[in-house]
């Protein structure tokens, strides 16, 4: 009879984690390749609304002078060096102690369940930088990797809300700031920042994290839901 498989058999122990899944950025080699995400990115930090961090390019001081945050994307379309990374889902829980542009990142990714093995190591390759493109500055600004798992990661949309579910470790939900027009969410457009151009800030409905030693609650806190079309240095 084949061994049943644990609950937590893809929670490997930290040190394998950063060893074998993600690797710890002071080791961590630039490779660059051909990548593309297409998709939707929203995020919910301590910040208070609206987060300063983005928008200044990570040289503005959080609101309380560190930024903890849950970071959700859904991927619509893409693909690593050939594999398919269309309608999975990816998420990041990540702890940075000062200003975002000052580095010293701690990140735990959580990748959706359904990702192939390729699909699972390259979009940890994307994620830590070490793929070069657009998240290439992760290289430099990520110091520690909490970890790396498969999770199942389910995302929902409603209109201008946006919610995100890992278990019961990431439990988010956001909703985007209405204009004048109340049907038109308020945006920022032209941005320079690295994620996005287009930025549209939203508020913590319900928002909860607990995993790595982290017990965090974002209610009422700064979010941001941004577009997003990344690619590595080597697409044609």
């Amino acid at each position: 009879m084949p061994a049943k498989k644990r609950p937590d058999a893809d929670r490997l122990p930290i040190s394998q984690r950063i060893d074998s899944r993600m690797e710890n950025p002071r080791r961590r080699q630039m490779n660059p390749t051909e990548w593309e995400i297409i998709g939707e990115l929203f995020m919910n930090c301590s910040c208070e609304v609206v987060c300063p961090c983005g928008i200044s390019l990570g040289q503005h001081p959080p609101t309380y002078g560190y930024c903890q945050t849950w970071f959700a994307m859904q991927i619509d379309e893409g693909h690593f060096e050939g594999e398919n990374l269309a309608g999975i889902n990816v998420a990041l829980l990540i702890d940075i102690p000062g200003r975002m542009a000052e580095g010293n990142w701690k990140v735990a990714a959580y990748i959706d369940e359904i990702a192939s093995g390729k699909a699972y190591n390259g979009l940890l390759q994307i994620l830590s930088g070490a793929a070069g493109g657009n998240t290439g500055v992760f290289n430099f600004l990520v110091s520690e990797i909490l970890g790396a798992e498969r999770e199942k990661v389910i995302i929902e949309k409603d209109g201008r809300r946006r919610k995100i579910t890992v278990g019961r470790k990431i439990q988010g939900e956001i909703e985007m700031i209405p204009g004048k027009d109340p049907e038109t969410p308020v945006s920022m457009e032209n941005t320079q920042y690295w994620m996005g151009p287009t930025i549209y800030p939203a508020v913590g409905l319900r928002s909860k994290v607990r995993d790595y030693g982290r017990v965090w609650d974002f209610e009422g806190k700064s979010g941001d839901i941004i577009p997003v079309h990344w690619t590595g240095p080597g697409r044609k």
